[in-house]
């Protein structure tokens, strides 16, 4: 089997549902399996997905194991020569999954491939190529000095903000919301470490497919990742982050972390109390208010638009300000950032309206 693509699930079901659509649109005559991994889903996912999805293998768990290893769960089980690991808030073109096969069949010292990654306003992603975080580079960060000089090869090697977004490049790092893996070399590298429950295994894995000999490649392969904007940044999720971080420094540079073990968790404190302050003052919802006017909110049909048109039009008008529709309507379901419409509710707002 040349590619199984992997993609592991939490209370996002919609958001799932336009991602497997996008995967359809995408296979054609290739060998591929798409395995889906839900953790224990309090939303009623399997029960909504698995009726229209009836060649997806779906792997239901009783707990949330975490990311790490629910991927590693579907790893196992997977026969794919090439593995993708793919977020449910995603968005592919049509041609997306024999790009990303035929670069790694045109690069045996790939180990791993990632993407240009825009959210849901069209924004690139910095997150989709970066620098391994050493402890310079993650001192820059933590500091602030990387904003100053985003684009210095010297401070800014974080995100690399100095490498061209549309161009090919050999990274240090690559992001697990969209990252294919080389069998071969996942072998050689071991699987994601389920020490990471949520955050810094794309990191600790970029690392060990680098320190088994293979190189990260980044290419400018265009999708969109919402980037779980309805997750809330509450103090447990500031926490894991920071953690996340700290699990890499005492893995990977052990004579360091007496050093910058107290500013990580000094970091952790101090972002956590903002956070805490913030959802005070500012609590957060579930999904954003809707502006029934014309003037912000674009409307993409997906009977009248390919995927690849779409996201190559959200990228040349990206704007914050801007409300893009992915409208599905075999499904009456309408996505944008942070906010989803079905049924009857599309019928409430004028700029559905042809």
């Amino acid at each position: 089997m040349k590619l199984s693509v992997i993609i592991v699930n939490y209370n996002v079901k919609y958001y799932l549902e336009q991602c497997l659509l996008s995967l359809k649109a995408s296979i054609r005559n290739q060998d591929i399996e798409i395995l889906v991994v839900d953790n224990h889903s309090s939303d009623g996912s399997l029960e909504y997905l698995r009726p229209g999805f009836p060649d997806i293998v779906f792997i239901a768990n009783n707990e949330n194991t975490g990311f790490s290893k629910a991927n590693n769960q579907a790893i196992r089980f997977a026969k794919g020569e090439y593995l993708l690991l793919l977020n449910p808030d995603t968005v592919i073109g049509e041609h997306t999954l024999d790009t990303l096969c035929r670069f790694m069949d045109e690069h045996a010292d790939a180990g791993a491939l990632g993407v240009k990654m825009i959210d849901g306003h069209g924004c690139f992603l910095p997150e989709s190529k970066r620098g391994f975080p050493s402890p310079w580079n993650s001192l820059c960060k933590m500091t602030g000095i990387s904003k100053i000089f985003p684009r210095s090869p010297l401070f800014g090697k974080y995100h690399l903000k100095y490498l061209d977004e549309n161009s090919i490049h050999q990274v240090d790092v690559l992001a697990g919301a969209c990252m294919m893996l080389r069998k071969t070399a996942l072998d050689q590298a071991g699987l994601l470490d389920e020490s990471f429950f949520m955050y810094g295994e794309d990191i600790d894995l970029s690392y060990r497919i680098s320190q088994a000999g293979y190189h990260n490649y980044y290419v400018p392969e265009k999708i969109i990742h919402y980037k779980g904007e309805s997750t809330k940044k509450d103090w447990r999720y500031i926490k894991i982050f920071y953690e996340a971080m700290l699990i890499f420094f005492k893995k990977h540079f052990p004579h360091h972390n007496r050093f910058y073990g107290f500013p990580i968790y000094l970091a952790i404190y101090i972002a956590g109390a903002i956070a805490s302050i913030k959802n005070t003052l500012f609590p957060p919802v579930k999904y954003k208010s809707i502006r029934n006017t014309p003037d912000n909110n674009i409307v993409f049909n997906t009977s009248k638009k390919s995927y690849e048109e779409i996201i190559s039009t959200m990228d040349s008008l990206k704007n914050k300000k801007h409300c893009f529709w992915i409208y599905h309507p075999e499904i009456r379901t309408a996505i944008a950032s942070n906010c989803i419409l079905t049924g009857e509710e599309i019928a409430k707002y004028d700029f559905f309206r042809e």
